[in-house]
């Protein structure tokens, strides 16, 4: 190997350590679920019964924390239950009606009550149902004569116009690949006739997707969060004190209290059917980090132990998630320079990001953000993002010391902490100071060869990076440590 090849290769090796020391390393592929869910001591978790897809975002902006195959259509099942939920409580909210109201049960939702073959709860003709003892019987026996009965009254008796409803507030939240065919997820042809939404193939089966799921939950629980009250007991009264009291175990069975109980699980509900396997969401919240998971296709249908099987995944998954994400204060209101910029915040700057991580900042329409943003599981979430206002620029600012005195910083002096902010961390100034060592040597040793020549420019462009390295290295630990 001549001397010009054996340069180039050392200019090359430099190029690639480079950025390797100056970015956190990120994984080549993705855990698996099995995997995690096996770390997490479940070993009762097979692979044939492990989800079709799976997602988790964090429930202040809606951000992916965790997805596989998230926009797979699958049968949401009696999931589809909660979107006719979140109609009823847009209707009490708009003061159409309240949780007091009742609901007088017709022959035709007591005909409903005893089909066998779909999931239901006790109702007798006549008697006088408050919405709350209905919303009830949905959210945790599945209570499809329930679920009728509460659109209906929505919709002041029109089926099929109840069900455009939830396609159009589907539409409305972002939720882009839902369709919904009946307010339950029952077929219309499973009622025998009782209950038959008009325009709506009534052998339809309502299709969703884990994303589309998830965003339905976010926007349920941030317009409703009185929602999870009704889905965060392993175990309800429906009627309590009257002849039609009935009791219902959940089959959400990682809240607290449950098979499968779960430290911050707070709801929400489950489905299954042949078509679907067993899916489930669940909200959980630790400390002020709010989590949404939406797990689908657990099993099969012929394994009625489905539904237990999906709870270990996703039990897993968000242990997973509570140990690598937290909600914090990103920035704290006052001022700030970014991207040579000095704004100034009127509040406090919070958000979900990962655990030992500090975000690079960027401003976008007068409004700070982060640089890097995940993606989040609809266009119609909120950003994580806070408005800014702009201020005067100045040579210099102010900042106070931990022992109370006052200095004046440069303006270009604040820009180097901004701008390198992230080689602070003991690895990266480690690493930089070592690469401007290992330029020095390669200069000298270049500069050695060529002594009976004029000194050549490799071995000064190498000794004037290395002597960069040690000064911004030096610089970041006096700006980081001393400062």
């Amino acid at each position: 190997m001549n001397r010009g090849e054996g340069v180039k290769k050392l200019i090359a090796s430099l190029m690639f350590m480079v950025p390797m020391l100056s970015f956190p390393l990120v994984a080549s592929a993705e855990e698996s679920i099995m995997d995690i869910t096996r770390d997490a001591g479940y070993e009762e978790a097979l692979e044939i019964n492990q989800p079709k897809s799976s997602v988790i975002i964090d429930g202040n902006n809606g951000q992916l924390l965790w997805a596989q195959n998230p926009d797979l259509p699958r049968e949401p099942a009696s999931i589809s239950k909660m979107m006719t939920v979140f109609l009823v409580f847009d209707a009490i909210k708009q003061g159409k009606m309240t949780l007091d109201t009742t609901i007088t049960a017709t022959e035709k939702d007591e005909a409903i009550s005893q089909i066998y073959l779909i999931s239901n709860s006790k109702i007798q003709a006549g008697v006088d149902y408050p919405i709350k003892e209905l919303l009830k019987m949905v959210t945790v026996p599945s209570s499809n004569v329930a679920t009728v009965m509460l659109a209906n009254y929505v919709s002041d008796g029109d089926a099929g116009g109840f069900v455009q409803s939830m396609n159009e507030k589907a539409k409305e939240i972002g939720m882009t690949n839902t369709t919904f065919y009946n307010c339950s997820g029952a077929s219309a042809n499973s009622f025998e006739g009782l209950y038959a939404p008009k325009g709506f193939d009534p052998a339809g089966s309502n299709m969703s997707t884990a994303r589309d799921l998830a965003t339905m939950v976010f926007y349920l629980i941030n317009d409703h969060p009185e929602v999870l009250a009704f889905t965060n007991q392993p175990i309800v009264t429906t009627m309590e004190g009257t002849p039609y009291e009935e009791s219902f175990e959940t089959y959400n069975y990682s809240l607290p209290g449950a098979k499968y109980g779960l430290e911050g699980v707070d709801g929400l509900k489950t489905g299954s059917g042949p078509s679907s396997a067993f899916n489930y969401i669940a909200t959980a919240k630790r400390g002020k980090t709010r989590l949404i998971e939406v797990i689908m296709g657990v099993g099969t249908w012929e394994d009625q132990d489905g539904e237990y099987y999906r709870h270990p995944f996703g039990n897993a998954l968000l242990e997973k998630t509570f140990d690598e994400y937290e909600y914090r204060q990103l920035l704290p209101k006052g001022k700030h320079t970014i991207q040579g910029k000095e704004v100034q915040l009127d509040q406090d700057f919070y958000g979900v990001v990962k655990k030992g991580t500090d975000p690079v900042f960027a401003l976008q329409d007068q409004h700070i953000t982060l640089s890097q943003p995940m993606e989040q599981a609809a266009e119609t979430m909120p950003p994580l993002a806070v408005k800014y206002q702009k201020t005067e620029h100045k040579e210099a600012v102010i900042d106070q010391q931990e022992d109370g005195l006052l200095r004046k910083l440069p303006h270009f002096f604040l820009m180097f902490i901004e701008r390198t902010r992230f080689l602070s961390k003991p690895l990266y100034l480690i690493g930089l100071t070592w690469i401007g060592l290992f330029l020095l040597l390669v200069s000298l040793i270049v500069g050695r060869a060529n002594r009976h020549r004029r000194r050549s420019i490799v071995s000064v462009l190498f000794c004037l990076i290395g002597i960069l390295c040690f000064i911004t290295a030096a610089g970041v630990f006096i700006t980081a440590y001393i400062l």
